[in-house]
């Protein structure tokens, strides 16, 4: 039931703020001349009370101060006040001034003392009559609705600024919300345990979140925007101890009308809680080497090739070139690049790296000066499947472009890898092994085959998993929740690196800008994580109970699947640069003539799709290539010539 109440008409609020006016007039003669009736009677009272009544009805009807309405009056309504009260107090004393010095020497109309007193009365009488109305109304509101409704949800906000501020406005004021606020959470020691507008402020420890329990707080709202990731992580660590839900503000630009709507609030994701501090990179290098360019990115449709277009974009190159085999993601992107891109020249080309002369014939007509190569067969299950699909698309399709760049005279060849190029234990990051060694060995060949001059610098960056990738775990584990579990996990000790994906291409375009030829670079992927406890926190989040409302299974690794990813970023195998994310890794090197003609009697096996045959060849090119697929194991025993 809704309880409503009539919005008293403002030619009533006009009459009730000259009648306060004119009492508070009145009473500062009063006040001033201690009550005595006689002396008020020495004053033209009428004369008073008339200036008075005209004068502040012009500057009420000017200001529009009895406009508002009086049970939502705020700030801004209580300034208007003070301003007419302002204006009016000048020109009593103006008024008093001319009477004295000009027309009656001796008549005081309105003296300096009871003008002065006037003031602060009648402000105060104005101002408070109307902040009783809002807290009457808002009293009775609470109380009337609150005995027939459901009981609020209680919650808490974090941060004493502001977003706040104005958080708590929108659920304590708002008639018809299900939550109420009990509590502000801060930081900052020196605000704990006061009052911001009547509702407790708490230090964010251990005995804070026990203490919301106890006061049956279910939620926790993050009204600070600008939160670190670290305090972040920590805020849900602790209210996921202790059964309190966890939901964001949105960023301002969201709000409606610069304010914050009621069902605006999202819930966390584990993507927020897995996202790093955003890399800030100012590298005017970047600018000078991709500004005006002709670009070619390879993998375009894909979660990296995407991204990466999105962010060259911004380095005005004067072409991107979007090469993928994959018809509607490429669709799609192109789609999106029209409507947000329209100043970039972008040119979408259908083709399969593997094929030589379709990309032969993309050199001819573009003529591109810097490759990004992000095609890439990259699910390992599939892969062990199909290993001869894999050196067809990872090696023979790198091998292509770069030859092709070199024999165009492209500038810069910038290949995406991966971690698990590192001891692999799976065809995927073999083959993605095989395609560094073949780059590397092949820019050395290509700088004595020009006199000590390469023409094109290879550049090789390797990271780990992405947030939000195609096929990534996360996905996943939000499909199988949604159908109610169990929730899938191989292993329960098996860990990943997880990085973002504009995290990735950020690090990808300023290594490759960076990379003078030859190098492997490795990014700092931070911290791994346990891909159980990522699936406990995101059943916990969903306001679950891992193992009681939602079931984990674990599997068992799947073929070539390792429990742990290696990334060489020890201080032993990678040397560092003036960007502290990116290292350059220490591996071994390779004669040319040697990896040529092993990778050719890998791709001419691979394209008679022997598998048993394809497997040993590379790792006759890997010798660190130990798989723990069974159906390839039997080849892990060095090969005897």
């Amino acid at each position: 039931m809704q309880y409503r109440i009539r919005i008293l008409p403002r030619w009533f609020i006009f009459i009730l703020d000259l009648f306060c006016v004119e009492i508070c007039i009145f009473f500062s003669f009063l006040l001033c001349l201690n009550f005595q009736l006689k002396l008020v009677a020495q004053y033209e009272m009428s004369m008073i009370l008339g200036i008075s009544l005209l004068l502040n009805a012009v500057l009420f009807f000017l200001l529009k101060s009895f406009a508002g309405i009086i049970r939502y009056t705020n700030i801004e309504d209580t300034f208007r006040l003070l301003i007419v009260n302002s204006i009016a107090t000048v020109f009593y004393f103006s008024i008093n001034f001319i009477v004295t010095r000009v027309a009656h020497p001796k008549m005081e109309l309105f003296p300096v003392v009871v003008v002065s007193v006037n003031f602060f009365i009648t402000n105060f009488v104005l101002i408070t009559y109307r902040l009783l109305v809002r807290y009457c109304f808002k009293f009775y509101q609470l109380h009337k609705i609150d005995s027939i409704e459901n009981e609020k949800i209680k919650a808490a906000v974090y941060d004493t600024g502001e977003y706040g501020l104005q958080t708590k406005k929108v659920f304590n004021d708002f008639p018809n919300s299900n939550i109420q606020i009990v509590a502000f959470l801060d930081e900052i020691l020196s605000r704990s345990g006061k009052l911001m507008e009547g509702i407790p402020i708490y230090n964010i420890d251990e005995s804070t979140f026990a203490r919301l329990k106890e006061e049956s707080v279910t939620l926790l709202i993050i009204a600070n925007t600008k939160i670190s990731k670290e305090k972040l992580n920590y805020l849900v660590d602790k209210c996921l101890i202790y059964g309190i839900k966890v939901q964001q503000v949105p960023p301002v630009q969201q709000w409606l009308n610069g304010k914050l709507a009621i069902d605006k609030l999202k819930d966390i994701n584990i993507e927020d809680l897995l996202e790093r501090e955003v890399i800030k990179i100012d590298n005017q290098n970047i600018h000078f080497e991709l500004k005006g360019k002709k670009i070619l990115v390879t993998g375009a449709a894909g979660s990296i090739g995407s991204e990466l277009v999105r962010q060259l974009i911004n380095y005005k190159p004067s072409l991107i070139v979007l090469c993928d085999k994959a018809e509607t993601p490429m669709h799609d992107l192109c789609l999106e690049l029209k409507d947000n891109s329209k100043q970039t020249n972008i040119r979408a080309y259908m083709g399969d790296i593997c094929d030589k002369i379709r990309m032969e014939h993309l050199f001819e007509i573009y003529n591109p000066e810097v490759v990004f190569h992000a095609a890439a067969y990259k699910h390992v299950p599939l892969m062990e499947d199909n290993p001869s699909v894999a050196i067809l698309n990872n090696v023979l399709g790198t091998k292509i472009l770069a030859e092709l760049s070199v024999a165009n005279k492209v500038e810069k060849f910038v290949m995406v890898s991966t971690d698990k190029a590192v001891n692999p234990t799976n065809i995927m990051g073999a083959s993605k092994r095989i395609a560094e060694i073949y780059t590397q060995s092949y820019y050395k060949h290509s700088i004595i085959h020009n006199n000590g001059q390469a023409c094109t610098k290879f550049v090789t960056t390797r990271f780990g998993n992405v947030l939000g990738s195609n096929g990534s775990v996360i996905p996943i584990f939000r499909q199988q929740l949604q159908k109610g579990g169990p929730i899938t996990v191989t292993h329960p000790e098996i860990t990943r690196y997880f990085m973002t994906i504009p995290e990735a291409c950020q690090l990808v375009i300023e290594a490759g800008v960076m990379g003078q030829g030859n190098e492997i670079f490795v990014f700092d992927m931070g911290q791994p994580v346990k891909i159980a406890d990522l699936a406990k926190k995101i059943i916990r989040l969903a306001g679950k109970v891992p193992e009681v409302d939602i079931q984990i299974v674990y599997t068992g690794l799947r073929p070539g699947e390792k429990l742990y990813e290696e990334l060489l970023n020890n201080a032993e195998n990678v040397m560092p640069t003036y960007h502290d994310k990116i290292m350059i890794a220490r591996v071994s090197e390779y004669d040319y003539d040697t990896v040529r003609e092993k990778v050719d009697k890998l791709i001419n096996s691979a394209r008679q799709h022997y598998t048993l045959e394809t497997v040993g060849l590379m790792k006759d090119l890997v010798p660190e290539f130990m798989s723990s697929n069974v159906a390839y194991q039997d080849l892990n025993t060095p090969r005897r010539d």
